[in-house]
């Protein structure tokens, strides 16, 4: 895992070592107490199985999709799951970076920083993050020893325990709702993609699509690397911002054809994290009795925030673009399904074309014309 090409151009074990060194420690919790956390979100995580796939109907009854495991971990767990991932999934844009660097200035400054340096940074990052996610669907999992995915080489669900706990506190929203609740939402996007055989090439497509078009220079990233690995580390003035105005990492590499792209993977991120979102909601008030106070007090939490480093960083790593996809995939969903009701909107997983577009993420009735109504005419 030390190299992508030649020389490499990310530490990916000094990445790990860096993110677990640095992630901040989780909530305190006795032995037992975390024994009895895993278990449960376990428990939740099969009931929930159930509870989902009877709400949407995505999974004919008597069929049995493709089985995913499901990984209870801590901090240290999720960073190794998301370094294997990302270190695939990159691949071919470090490839690329890799071959660039041989010329320019851009290139002399990345031979010199090396592979280590950037190792550190993105290990900075990921410590950011992972003290933040909840759950998280891997779709482009590699299997390991320690985390196993399913047959294919891509799948498994991951509840991140204490994360979980941490969140459940900080709300004081009563744990064991909390624990179903989450369970509900991140076992939605495991139905997503066991119940539709051609989305995860799809979405592998896309995104290698997007990497494949991009044409940037070493040098950008690595400044940009750097900036927020210097953000963390207290390293950057408070509220100062580049040139570029902190666009984030996703929007400095964009070339036109690139953009086209984004606009496809940004309509699918919202349908799919807006469908998750509905359907949690949707089951939550017959199996989780305080559902409505755990989804004001969570909504409160998103939008709030925390510090302006917090703020700063989630713009900078794109994560603000992901709130939006929360608030406009929901909308849209909700919408659908008024219209035409669940069965109508399962119409969207037929096939590449039936996804909506990003403009009809905003406008769904202009999906339900285009996919419903063109089809009876």
């Amino acid at each position: 895992m030390t190299s992508i090409g030649g020389a490499g151009m990310v530490d990916w074990n000094l990445a790990v070592a860096t993110a677990t060194r640095l992630v901040r420690p989780g909530p305190e919790i006795s032995r037992e107490e975390a024994r009895e956390v895993v278990a449960e979100l376990r428990r939740h995580a099969k009931a929930a199985e159930e509870h989902v796939r009877s709400f949407t109907r995505m999974i004919p009854e008597g069929t049995e999709p493709e089985d995913t495991p499901v990984l209870v971990v801590d901090r240290a767990g999720w960073i190794k799951a998301n370094v294997a991932g990302f270190r695939e999934l990159l691949r071919p844009l470090l490839e690329k970076m890799e071959e660039r660097r041989g010329g320019g200035a851009g290139g002399a400054v990345l031979g010199a920083v090396g592979s280590k340096v950037t190792g550190v940074e993105v290990g900075m990052l990921l410590s950011f993050l992972a003290s933040r996610v909840l759950g998280q669907y891997e779709t482009f999992a590699p299997a390991t020893r320690e985390l196993p995915a399913s047959a294919d080489g891509g799948g498994r669900l991951l509840l991140v325990a204490p994360n979980i706990v941490h969140v459940e506190r900080e709300l004081e929203v009563d744990p064991h709702d909390f624990r179903l609740w989450v369970a509900l939402h991140e076992e939605t996007h495991r139905t997503q993609f066991t119940a539709v055989p051609w989305l995860r090439d799809h979405l592998q497509g896309e995104i290698q699509s997007f990497l494949d078009e991009t044409d940037v220079d070493p040098m950008t990233v690595l400044e940009r690397l750097r900036e927020a690995a210097q953000s963390l580390a207290g390293g950057r003035p408070e509220g100062e911002e580049g040139e570029d105005g902190g666009r984030s990492l996703v929007e400095i590499v964009q070339t036109p054809a690139q953009r086209e792209i984004l606009g496809r993977l940004t309509a699918v991120m919202s349908l799919l994290e807006g469908h998750a979102d509905y359907v949690m909601d949707g089951v939550g008030p017959e199996v989780v009795s305080s559902v409505g106070e755990i989804r004001e007090k969570f909504q409160q939490r998103r939008a709030r925030g925390a510090s302006r480093l917090d703020q700063a960083l989630r713009k900078l790593l794109g994560l603000d673009a992901k709130l939006r996809q929360y608030r406009d995939g929901e909308r849209f969903v909700r919408a659908v399904v008024d219209e035409v009701g669940m069965d109508g909107f399962n119409r969207v997983w037929t096939s590449p074309n039936t996804l909506p577009t990003k403009a009809e993420i905003a406008g769904p009735e202009d999906w339900i014309a285009r996919v419903h109504r063109k089809a009876e005419s």
